[in-house]
C-alpha cells in the first residue's frame, strides 16, 4: 500500500504540470504568435522483484520470472510546436505577421539591471511610444523594444502621419512633408528553434549552452539574405492552440488525476484496515 501511495503521489505532482501547461495554452488560445506547448511523460525507474528458483521436477515456468513495479510517471520535458498559426487581416500599419515558419522578430526584453537582453518572438502587433518631448519608440504589445537590424531600439521624431511595411522587413515612417524614414526591422530565423530557451509566453532566447550547439542554430537576415524574409503587413498571425485538442487533453489529464486521487484512498483505507486487525 506505501507503494501504491508512493507511485500515485509522485504521478500526481506531473499531472499538475501538464494540467498548467494546458491552461496556459487555452489562455492564450488568442495571444498573437503564441505557440503551443505539449508536455512529454516518460516512466520513472522500475524495481525488479525475482519469483522463488525452480527446483526438482516441477515444469518450467512459460512466464517471465518475476515482475517490475514501476514508481510512476514524470515530465520529461515541454515541448513547444512551432507550426505556423492562421494569418488575420487587421488593416492596421503597425500589424505585422510572419508567413514563414522560423522567422522571429528581434525584441529588447529589459533584465532588471537598467540593461535588456536580445530575444525572439513572432508576435506582431507594434506600437509607438514616446521616449522624450520629440521622439517615439517602436515598442510590441507589452512595451518591450522593437530592434533594428543593428541591435538598436527603433527610435524616430514624432510627427509622423503613417507607416509602411516592404515585404524585406523594411519599415517606412511616413511623414506629412513626404519625407519617408526607413528602418530595417531585426529578424532572426531559427534553424533550431527546438534549441531555443523558452523565457515566456511568446519569447525565446538563446540558451546557456549556445557555444556548444554551434552558429547554426539561428541566421541574423541582413544584407542579400533579407530577401529570404516573408512577412504580411496588416495581419497577425493567430496562435496556433487548437481548442478542442486542448480540451480533450484537459478532461484526460483530470481523469487521470482523480484515478491518482482514487489510488492514495484506496491504500489509505487498505493500511486502516489492517492496522485494525487484533
Amino acid at each position: 500500500m506505501l507503494r501504491t501511495m508512493i507511485t500515485a503521489t509522485n504521478t500526481l505532482n506531473q499531472l499538475q504540470q501538464q494540467i498548467d501547461t494546458i491552461s496556459n495554452n487555452i489562455a492564450n488560445s488568442n495571444t498573437a504568435g503564441y505557440k503551443t506547448k505539449e508536455a512529454q511523460f516518460s516512466e520513472l525507474l522500475y524495481q525488479q522483484f525475482n519469483n522463488e528458483s525452480i527446483n526438482g521436477d516441477r515444469a518450467q515456468r512459460q512466464s517471465p520470472a518475476g515482475i517490475r513495479y514501476g514508481v510512476g510517471a514524470k515530465v520529461s520535458q515541454i515541448q513547444t510546436n512551432h507550426s505556423q498559426g492562421s494569418i488575420q487581416q487587421t488593416n492596421r500599419d503597425l500589424d505585422i505577421a510572419f508567413t514563414k515558419e522560423k522567422q522571429y522578430f528581434n525584441i529588447l526584453m529589459p533584465n532588471g539591471d537598467n540593461g535588456t537582453n536580445l530575444v525572439y518572438s513572432r508576435q506582431g502587433n507594434f506600437y509607438v511610444t514616446p521616449v522624450n518631448n520629440d521622439e517615439v519608440m517602436l515598442v510590441n504589445g507589452d512595451g518591450y523594444a522593437v530592434a533594428d537590424s543593428d541591435g538598436n531600439p527603433i527610435v524616430f521624431p514624432n510627427g509622423f502621419e503613417g507607416f509602411t511595411v516592404t515585404g524585406e522587413g523594411v519599415l517606412g515612417v511616413n511623414y506629412p512633408n513626404g519625407v519617408t524614414q526607413p528602418f530595417e526591422l531585426g529578424i532572426t530565423e531559427l534553424q533550431k528553434p527546438q534549441a531555443m530557451e523558452h523565457i515566456s509566453d511568446t519569447y525565446i532566447g538563446i540558451p546557456q549552452n549556445f557555444a556548444q550547439l554551434g552558429n547554426d542554430i539561428l541566421i541574423d537576415l541582413q544584407g542579400p539574405a533579407r530577401s529570404e524574409i516573408s512577412i504580411q503587413n496588416g495581419s497577425l498571425e493567430q496562435s496556433n492552440v487548437d481548442i478542442s485538442k486542448e480540451m480533450t487533453d484537459l478532461i484526460t489529464a483530470q481523469r487521470s488525476y482523480q484515478f491518482q486521487s482514487r489510488a492514495i484512498t484506496l491504500a489509505d483505507q487498505m493500511l486502516g484496515l489492517i492496522n485494525g486487525i487484533r
